[in-house]
């Protein structure tokens, strides 16, 4: 198969971000005057997630005259909650998948404006260092929403501990695990607890915001990533930059997708994550530099932004 690749008031986080030394940058395009003035309420989770944001609301400013605040949320519900109420214009925190879902849950149809990045989904441990080690038996915590869950597993079955049915595509639940080999508990946790149930069971799978919040590293600390085989990661696992459907053709939030699709902004999301996190637009291509290392680099032709129904 084609494995793994609620009404909110007024929001009340947004908050002006300073950026770490290392991505401030000063930015010697002045505001061309088209949208000089407006004003782009975006929802984030994660501090790496602001972290890009704070980057993309001072390119903005600087050469649009855009005011991008940047609301960081503490859940994987209050985004889309809040831009269905309209609190926030966009958001930037989910891939295809989840949206998907969470419009059919919600009977909402907030649309994607734009790729973003691809974020692995980690296993992590502090009992064992490596896949090999899971034993007969062992507990393994994964999270409780449909999406990432589903993901979740599929990431098990890409490191070879289970297998799912082929039949029921991106989404698969426990009931859909067709072959456990080793009689492993699958314990589901809202997805931000997971980081603490690690003293409770042997391994678990863990979304990579909430990971760095707790202060753990997907390229030092995961004993397996999903995304060590891209081969195997289905475009649904593309984040996106997220609008309500009436405003999908808005030439303000798509110069917003257009100024986050760029190499400047790739180099924030690479180092940021330390690399934990790959660009994942249309025409992004890491390149080559000279010394042999790997540096950031676009196609020169323009993005695309139109809505993806992955």
């Amino acid at each position: 198969m084609l494995k793994l690749l609620k009404k909110l008031g007024k929001v009340a986080l947004t908050s002006s971000l300073i950026l770490a030394p290392s991505t401030q940058v000063a930015f010697a395009q002045e505001s061309s005057g088209e949208f000089e003035g407006e004003q782009v309420n975006v929802g984030v989770v994660g501090d790496n997630g602001a972290e890009v944001w704070g980057y993309v609301a001072d390119k903005a400013l600087e050469q649009e005259g855009i005011e991008i605040d940047v609301t960081l949320l503490t859940d994987y519900n209050q985004p889309n909650e809040a831009l269905a109420n309209g609190s926030l214009d966009l958001n930037a925190f989910q891939h295809v998948a989840f949206l998907e879902n969470w419009n059919e849950a919600n009977d909402e149809d907030l649309v994607n404006l734009g790729f973003t990045l691809v974020t692995p989904m980690g296993l992590y441990s502090d009992k064992i260092t490596s896949v090999e080690e899971i034993v007969d038996g062992d507990s393994i915590a994964v999270p409780n929403d449909p999406t990432n869950g589903g993901r979740a597993l599929l990431a098990l079955e890409i490191a070879g501990l289970i297998e799912v049915d082929d039949a029921v595509g991106v989404l698969p639940t426990i009931d859909d695990i067709t072959e456990n080999p080793l009689n492993l508990e699958i314990i589901e946790l809202d997805a931000a607890q997971i980081p603490q149930s690690l003293p409770d069971v042997a391994a678990a799978i863990i979304n990579t915001g909430h990971a760095e919040d707790a202060g753990l590293s997907v390229t030092e600390d995961a004993i397996f990533v999903d995304t060590d085989t891209p081969e195997e990661l289905s475009d649904t696992y593309r984040n996106i930059i997220a609008a309500r459907s009436e405003d999908a053709e808005s030439p303000l939030l798509l110069k917003i997708v257009e100024l986050y699709q760029t190499a400047d902004v790739a180099e924030v999301i690479i180092e940021s994550s330390n690399g934990g996190s790959i660009p994942a637009w249309e025409g992004y291509e890491p390149a080559e530099s000279t010394d042999g290392s790997e540096e950031s680099t676009e196609e020169s032709s323009e993005e695309s932004t139109e809505e993806d129904t992955e």
